[in-house]
């Protein structure tokens, strides 16, 4: 494990960044807020890090107090990573952030990955205090949410676990829009862009937006 590097500065940003700063770390927590994930599945997901960078990364948000690791019992038996209480505190952060860089995104490169549940966050955003389980359908896959969640995993990969409060259909460019802040859900909705079924309190109220 290597030591832990400061900036040396009594200044509560800095500590943050600290612990937080390093380059993937902020992405692996963004991973990790859909709940307990395997190192070959965060490694998938981060495409462009090195095996050697994830595992540093790792044991440093460990250590750090961020994340924990475990053995699943068998027959999966294999250990997975997730983050701690404290980690979770981070979604706001994670948020704050992503708002910010709305203005940074521009066009999508043609060197850009792209995995659905990475539209999660700015749809949480979108959602701003609406609670309850949506499922969302995207070119490039299925996965759901969870607006509103008092920790825990916000968003996971695949369809809703359970039957959700609303069921969303848009296509990437919609989706990309709302991520850049040019569309409101509201208004992708009405414009109808975005399909909403469900008999879910949240699946009525965005229908009636």
């Amino acid at each position: 494990m290597s030591p832990r590097r400061s900036y040396d500065q009594y200044c509560s940003a800095a500590r943050a960044l600290d612990a937080v700063g390093d380059r993937w770390t902020l992405l692996i927590v963004r991973e990790l807020l859909a709940g307990p994930r395997r190192y070959t599945d965060l490694h998938a997901d981060l495409p462009g890090v090195s095996t050697d960078v994830l595992a540093s990364r790792l044991k440093d948000m460990e250590r750090d107090g961020l994340t924990t690791r475990r053995r699943l019992p068998p027959p999966g038996a294999a250990y997975v990573y997730e983050l701690t209480a404290r980690g979770e505190e981070l979604l706001p952060v994670l948020q704050a952030l992503g708002a910010w860089g709305e203005a940074e995104l521009g066009e999508r490169r043609p060197t850009d990955a792209v995995r659905a549940h990475w539209f999660a966050l700015p749809l949480l955003r979108a959602l701003g205090g609406e609670t309850g389980l949506v499922e969302v359908r995207l070119e490039e896959g299925l996965f759901h949410l969870r607006a509103g969640a008092d920790g825990g995993a916000v968003h996971g990969d695949g369809p809703a676990p359970e039957e959700p409060d609303a069921r969303l259909s848009l296509d990437t460019g919609t989706c990309t829009a709302i991520s850049r802040g040019e569309l409101s859900l509201a208004g992708a909705v009405r414009a109808g862009r975005v399909g909403v079924t469900g008999d879910g309190a949240l699946a009525k109220a965005l229908r009636e937006a």
